[in-house]
């Protein structure tokens, strides 16, 4: 009986390497499938984090508060940020259709922010700076460019991660543009 269970054992010692193996690669299998845009935010649904940052362009602040009355788009960007240069027209297009833009400028340098909009175009309302990134870290921000999409209370209703440019996330925008506006009017 002693022996049975010996044998058991060093078998199951001998296949563990491969069953760990297995397993691993399994758990990879999976986590390559999944969308990393469709990263759930924990802020859908709730106020815009309190904060204040200095305007990039001109003098002044601007807050949290100044995000209520308008439906409105903030645009996490950088001028470091290919995929932010990417979007960019289409942010413009979305500002001329009507839709209140406001950028964060997202752990930038002053200049090349400010040189960046100059070549491109500004179609931002108002940006404000977060050169340190810790207001963006309030949001959730995991890189730029991303966007939140602000009804008129000040809550949080839709993120994209991503250019806003990629078809999907345009769509998806568009589609909840459409919810707040219609929830809203």
């Amino acid at each position: 009986m002693t022996e049975i269970k010996q044998n058991n054992k060093s078998m199951l010692q001998r296949f563990m390497p491969l069953i760990i193996f297995s397993l691993l690669v399994i758990m990879l299998g999976v986590g390559l499938t999944l969308n990393p845009r469709l990263i759930p935010s924990p802020l859908i649904g709730k106020p815009v984090p309190v904060f204040e940052l200095p305007l990039l362009n001109k003098d002044g602040v601007f807050s949290d508060k100044d995000l209520k009355g308008q439906i409105t788009l903030v645009n996490v960007w950088a001028s470091w940020c290919y995929a932010c240069r990417q979007e960019h027209e289409v942010v413009k297009q979305l500002a001329r259709s009507g839709l209140r833009i406001v950028g964060l400028n997202y752990k930038d340098k002053k200049q090349d922010a400010i040189q960046w909009l100059m070549q491109l175009g500004n179609p931002y309302q108002v940006i404000a700076a977060d050169e340190s990134g810790r207001i963006a870290i309030d949001w959730g921000v995991y890189g730029a460019p991303e966007s939140f999409l602000i009804d008129k209370q000040g809550i949080i209703r839709h993120k994209v991660i991503g250019p806003v440019s990629d078809q999907e996330n345009y769509e998806a925008l568009m589609e909840a543009i459409k919810t707040i506006s219609g929830n809203q009017s």
